[in-house]
């Protein structure tokens, strides 16, 4: 058995052993006391997912792909700047950050970062999530910058603001997001993103632990859709960075998703 096999079978079972740990929580008031709690260096740690689990996925069940762009480069700091767009109790978002924070994760380190749920009185209640508020993001090779803008609890009708959008990023969604979709994702000007790219109900009735763990078995409906996500993702993001890093980027499965996606 070679070191990459034996490794990622080391954190299939460590997954597993996080599965038991977790498998208590079950409904939405047991899921939603997870809210704002921060993630675990280990919990962290698994979505950065090994490279040869994303090929055997390839572009999985990933669907809604993001439109090409003929615009010059955006850039922030020197580097292209991806923009992320939603607010904490869409369901779509929630999908959404599970492959985003994968594929980012290819690219760059995330801070901070903490469990969050979806609207537990939207479509897919409660869905397990993450939420970029107050997270940090450091990487060599691009700049992103999320923007959370409403909270997942009504408080008398409305969801209460987070963060506020500023003229470039309102004109940027007057202009490239016409239909007004979250989650939005603009990747540097070369492609954009309105919507998931895969249903919140593939998540429905699950944990963080029980996603994580349906995510290391490539074969599952959870994983196909998550990796494959993940993998479009990534492209993208190479389709900025003009292909670099060179070991994420220039991977055969990822360059021939780059080239039709």
């Amino acid at each position: 058995m070679n070191r990459r096999n034996l490794a990622i079978i080391i954190v299939i079972a460590l997954v597993a052993v996080a599965a038991l740990i977790w498998s208590t929580t079950s409904g939405s008031s047991a899921l939603t006391k997870y809210d704002n709690v921060l993630l675990s260096p280990s919990f962290a740690s698994q979505l950065s997912v090994p490279n040869a689990l994303l090929a055997q996925v390839g572009i999985g069940a990933s669907g809604n792909f993001p439109g090409k762009l003929t615009k010059p480069l955006l850039t922030l700091n020197g580097k292209p700047e991806i923009i992320y767009i939603g607010s904490e109790y869409c369901p779509y978002c929630a999908t959404e950050r599970w492959p985003m924070i994968i594929a980012l994760s290819r690219f760059g380190t995330f801070g901070n970062l903490h469990y969050m749920t979806s609207s537990p009185t939207d479509v897919a209640p409660s869905t397990p999530t993450f939420t970029f508020y107050n997270s940090t993001y450091q990487s060599s090779y691009i700049t992103f910058i999320a923007r959370e803008m409403q909270t997942n609890m009504l408080v008398n009708g409305t969801y209460p603001t987070l963060q506020v959008l500023n003229t470039t990023e309102n004109n940027m969604i007057a202009k490239l997001d016409v239909g007004g979709g979250i989650p939005f994702i603009n990747f540097a000007n070369k492609s954009a993103l309105s919507g998931a790219t895969y249903s919140p109900l593939v998540l429905q009735n699950m944990n963080w632990s029980q996603i994580i763990t349906q995510i290391y078995l490539t074969n599952s409906t959870i994983s196909q859709s998550i990796l494959g996500s993940a993998n479009l993702l990534t492209a993208q993001i190479c389709r900025a960075t003009n292909n670099t890093p060179a070991n994420v980027c220039m991977q055969s499965y990822i360059q021939k998703i780059e080239a039709f996606a």
